[in-house]
């Protein structure tokens, strides 16, 4: 599995969540919303999610190994510093 395409969306406002993110796999399968959010310990992702009927949060796409969430996280982090750097755009 590789991570074809990056698509990073800033967040403006303040608060810890800083962006969201799409991902292509293998320039095939698209997994949107997630989360760049910044904790106490640094940054890290967060797979979308949904709220279930007992209020809890569950994940609707997630990797399913430390390996792969680890590839998943350095990616998109590296493609979020890189968002930080290019200039925004002006609106018109």
């Amino acid at each position: 599995m590789q991570i074809t395409d990056v698509r990073v969306r800033k967040i403006a406002k303040e608060g810890k969540m800083k962006a969201v993110v799409s991902i292509t796999l293998d320039d095939e399968f698209v997994v949107h919303d997630i989360k760049v959010i910044e904790g106490e310990k640094g940054m890290f992702i967060a797979m979308p999610s949904k709220k279930a009927s007992d209020g809890e949060y569950r994940d609707i796409a997630h990797p399913i190994n430390s390996v792969t969430r680890e590839q998943l996280q350095n990616t998109i982090l590296e493609a979020y510093e890189k968002a930080l750097e290019e200039p925004e755009e002006a609106s018109l």
